[in-house]
């Protein structure tokens, strides 16, 4: 019986999901719970597992097509099975998808004029890019995919649809006899009108004899838009003060020399971890959230990490961190880190967090201000731990210091527990021990 593999729901937050890999191609078979194909969510890159054994009788969404969640993407089945029915029921409607379809090709005829013909090269473009790209009557040719390997995606042919509506007709004509991109070019007239002159400042060749390079057009979707969004949305919403202090670490120092010399790798970061926790559990106002109607204070304390991944940010939470030793932070950090960078972290894994922890020392930064990961209230920024010149017991002496920056959600939190709450992380750095 066929079976309909469906775009699959990976968190609470997800609406679709772009397609960056089918791990089997059609009239393959699959074992149930095996890679079946990858997934871009606004969060995370994730490989889906077969839902059925069976063989790919239909794949219905193409590699680098954006999907709304429990939209029909393959049917699963038996060789030669009737789909017919179950294509019917599907949202989808695949439309020519076994055909050639025609691509324009520019032919010069002997008067010197240029006509547009078709043939039956191929083009590697989506269905839908295809589709969009005959309703505007757009030379598929000529559009540079940005999908995997190439691929032309639906976007792409919006995307030059939208600049060749803002060209003259002779541009138009111009660019498609040249095989020119329309839509990376900025035109000169009026709201950005692209001329024909503009064509020709595009291709102009400088006296080195060198073509001038092309800007890079990058489509601001997937986990970068996510990105913005929320960033944007944080510091739209919350009211961001921010508290700094800076912190002798000599005895942090000396803490993670003595578990070194006894074959334990523990970090900095597990060590400011669990000093922050401590700081949560002693300042409750600190853990909370502000949800419009009411203050919530969270009973746990599960630190948010922020991870930088390819595909931007990533922020993979590490649960109960006020229960844990500094051994088994250690371990969860290094776990998820793992996950985060090879693209294996669950929805799960960057839920329920109450505080982040962003740590960018390992880049040379001496201190930088972090933005709210709402909804949470709180997020502490950790810079570089370096020797300085400081004074102690009216001496100048030679120390490692790291500076700490709180950015706090006024709307909740007053300057004053936020200075307590700050101070008294600094107080357990540089005494570390009551961590052990």
């Amino acid at each position: 019986m066929a079976t309909k593999v469906i775009m699959p729901k990976q968190g609470l937050q997800m609406t679709e999901g772009i397609i960056l890999q089918w791990f089997r191609k059609e009239g393959d078979s699959v074992n149930k719970g095996e890679p079946l194909f990858s997934i871009e969510t606004d969060k995370l890159t994730i490989d889906i597992d077969s839902p059925e054994t069976g063989t790919i009788v239909k794949i219905l969404k193409e590699e680098g097509e954006t999907v709304p969640i429990t939209e029909t993407i393959a049917i699963l089945g038996e060789p030669g099975e009737n789909i017919d029915e179950i294509q019917k029921r599907s949202t989808y409607r695949l439309k020519n998808s076994i055909k050639k379809k025609p691509v324009f090709r520019a032919v010069e005829r002997t008067n010197q004029s240029t006509d547009i013909e078709f043939s039956t090269g191929r083009v590697f473009a989506t269905p839908r890019a295809r589709m969009r790209a005959e309703e505007n009557s757009i030379n598929p040719g000529l559009i540079k995919g940005t999908g995997p390997e190439g691929l032309i995606i639906e976007r792409d042919v919006i995307v030059k649809n939208s600049a060749a509506s803002a060209a003259t007709p002779l541009a138009k004509r111009r660019a498609e006899l040249d095989g020119i991109d329309i839509s990376s070019i900025r035109g000169s007239g009026p709201r950005g009108k692209i001329y024909s002159r503009d064509l020709e400042a595009f291709v102009k060749i400088p006296q080195t004899g060198k073509r001038l390079e092309e800007d890079v057009h990058i489509p601001f979707t997937g986990t970068r838009k996510i990105i913005a969004e929320r960033v944007r949305s944080s510091l739209d919403t919350a009211a961001q003060a921010v508290h700094r202090v800076d912190v002798d670490m000599s005895e942090v120092v000396r803490l993670r020399d003595t578990f070194k010399n006894n074959s334990t790798r523990i970090s900095f970061n597990d060590i400011i971890l669990k000093a922050v926790a401590v700081a949560l559990k002693s300042k409750p106002e600190i853990n909370s959230k502000f949800s419009g109607e009411e203050i919530i204070r969270f009973s746990r304390v599960n630190i948010g990490i922020a991870v930088a991944v390819r595909q931007g940010l990533l922020v993979p939470v590490v649960k109960d961190v006020n229960n844990k030793s500094l051994l088994q932070i250690n371990r969860k950090i290094r776990m998820l880190a793992e996950k985060a960078k090879s693209g294996q972290l669950k929805p799960e894994d960057m839920q329920d967090a109450t505080f982040t922890v962003s740590n960018l020392g390992m880049f040379g930064l001496d201190s930088f201000t972090a933005i709210i990961n709402s909804p949470e209230s709180g997020i502490l920024a950790v810079g570089a731990v370096r020797e300085r010149a400081v004074v102690f017991d009216k001496q100048i002496v030679i120390r490692p210091v790291c500076n700490l920056t709180l950015t706090y959600d006024h709307r909740i939190i007053d300057g004053a527990p936020a200075a307590e709450f700050l101070m008294l992380i600094k107080a357990v750095l540089e005494n570390p021990y009551r961590l052990i």
